[in-house]
């Protein structure tokens, strides 16, 4: 099976995931998000064969499937505000994270990332950090348990880099799109150009601090509920140089595994190039969904 139909199944298997639970939520069939999941198991229908799309309408497939994303994500938040939402797991149980699936195919984002980096860092990378991160939370449970917590500071490391390194890569993949680029809009466009003072300047700032991380890391766009306002950080690693009570809106991944068999050691083209796909409808929604917490200013 090829990497399109590979793609098409994947997305009618979540298609048909979610008309199950919906039915089962028994949520009206005149709801939005029906007509919404009707709509793409429409085109999914039509879709027998590579050659039954053109560029244009998989692009479009894309979009659909990253909008549906979102749609679902409101949901699950305003089914659980008024308490009525069933949930079999609500919170991730110790040693039980899993790692989420691409939006896209391995080769959706080339040529600015190649497939062969792709499916290395999603299926290895960050697949140990899912590992990691549960071996050291089961490690600590552990410990709570017996009272033995002579290697608490050793599991407390691994918890702290392979839990941001897990979180961090969640982002990172939803932070970019095939259909990504340009620049952001509404709110977003707003809040960078009322802090940044245009988008050319964040753009060069979040640019410069990604190519001087030192080392390995990430650059950050977060959102601060404290200060009430974006900002550009660095983070080595996965956690060292990062700042308390912010919110992480857009990321980058400098580890040299993001981008070495293709770029070599030339982290700078790697980083200008990336801005060909970021997924700024992602990070739009990341950003409404944050600005809504705010502490008291200091």
């Amino acid at each position: 099976m090829g990497k399109f139909e590979d793609y098409v199944q994947e997305v009618m298997g979540w298609n048909e995931e979610w008309q199950k639970f919906l039915q089962s939520e028994q949520v009206d069939r005149d709801d939005d998000i029906w007509k919404k999941l009707d709509g793409l198991t429409d085109v999914l229908e039509t879709v027998q064969q590579p050659g039954s799309l053109n560029e244009q309408q998989l692009r479009g497939l894309q979009s659909q499937v990253e909008e549906l994303h979102h749609n679902m994500e409101d949901y699950f938040i305003k089914r659980q505000e008024i308490g009525t939402i069933f949930m079999r797991d609500p919170f991730v149980e110790i040693g039980k994270h899993t790692l989420p699936p691409l939006p896209y195919a391995y080769d959706a984002l080339e040529p600015v990332i190649s497939e062969e980096i792709m499916i290395l860092h999603h299926t290895k990378h960050h697949q140990s950090y899912v590992d990691g991160l549960n071996k050291a939370e089961k490690n600590l449970a552990d410990a709570r348990k017996s009272g033995d917590f002579s290697l608490v500071k050793h599991w407390s490391r691994e918890l702290a880099f392979h839990g941001s390194g897990h979180y961090l890569h969640t982002i990172f993949w939803n932070n970019m799109s095939p259909n990504g680029g340009g620049t952001p809009s509404g709110k977003l466009l707003k809040e960078i150009e009322k802090y940044f003072g245009s988008f050319d300047a964040f753009k060069k700032h979040f640019t410069e601090a990604a190519k001087a991380v030192e080392g390995v890391g990430w650059a950050v766009l977060v959102w601060s509920p404290r200060s009430r306002r974006l900002e550009i950080l660095q983070s080595e690693r996965h956690m060292i140089l990062t700042q308390w009570d912010t919110i992480p809106l857009l990321v980058l991944d400098v580890w040299e595994h993001a981008y070495y068999l293709q770029y070599k050691n030339e982290r700078g083209p790697y980083v200008d190039n990336w801005w060909n796909i970021v997924n700024w409808n992602d990070v739009e929604q990341r950003f409404l969904k944050a600005k809504q917490l705010t502490w008291k200013p200091y």
